[in-house]
């Protein structure tokens, strides 16, 4: 313990247990630079918007376990527009009816969300379209028109939306305390429903077992169906309903 350094640990630690090789970065890391270096800070709508605008759409790159769509909505709601975001989940004879919703969107400033652009595989180049327009055609639409998008990796997915567009990743929070930090910091929990009930101390159990429960799901994922009947995606939304 005392004789030798932490990097001669961790190689100590490659040599007989390489499973918890990881573990032992991260410990690595957090002794050398501070904890803030092996943590992720949560996303914040807020800051991500400032960086987009009317002709460029913002794309959300979906990982298995995180849902941006709630996120989103809370946004939405808090700047007003929460009556003029428009979800679309893209599938069979989606692409038209989205489409026809961008083309009133650019004119009234509504938001456009289009959700699952992977499963619109033969959509896609009209999609490309839409957003190469936007930018030529950037002086005759509404200020506060915004194009959302989320879609997981796919070959293809245009690549010249990728190059006009804000991209953003927003995978699943690693560790149970990360879990939680996240439940509350992201108004998954609101302050609201948090405060807001008669009986306040097993309405806040009940919730706290609930957020506990999610997080300790979500770190099954690497388990895979092990445990299930089926491989089932456990998101933000599971926690919400």
């Amino acid at each position: 313990e005392e004789k030798l350094t932490r990097f001669q640990k961790l190689m100590l630690v490659r040599v007989l247990r390489e499973e918890t090789l990881l573990v032992g970065f991260n410990a690595f890391v957090e002794n050398s630079l501070g904890r803030a270096f092996v943590e992720f800070p949560p996303v914040q709508m807020e800051d991500v918007y400032e960086g987009t605008n009317r002709y460029t759409p913002l794309i959300f790159v979906l990982s298995q376990g995180a849902d941006p769509t709630s996120m989103l909505l809370k946004f939405a709601k808090e700047k007003g527009y929460g009556e003029r975001l428009h979800v679309i989940s893209l599938g069979q004879g989606q692409g038209p009816h989205a489409e026809r919703l961008i083309e009133s969107s650019l004119k009234t400033g509504d938001w456009v969300l289009l959700q699952n652009c992977h499963l619109a595989k033969s959509w896609m180049p009209k999609l490309e379209q839409i957003v190469l327009n936007l930018e030529e055609n950037k002086d005759v639409i509404n200020e506060d028109f915004r194009l959302y998008l989320t879609s997981f990796p796919a070959i293809y997915f245009p690549v010249t939306v990728l190059q006009n567009g804000v991209k953003l990743t927003n995978e699943p929070p690693k560790g149970i305390r990360a879990n939680l930090i996240r439940s509350f910091d992201n108004n998954i929990v609101s302050e609201s429903s948090w405060e807001d009930c008669l009986k306040p101390m097993p309405w806040k159990k009940l919730l706290v077992g609930f957020s506990f429960f999610h997080a300790l799901v979500q770190e099954r994922r690497k388990f895979g169906a092990l445990g299930w009947n089926i491989r089932y995606e456990f998101n933000d939304t599971d926690l919400e309903t």
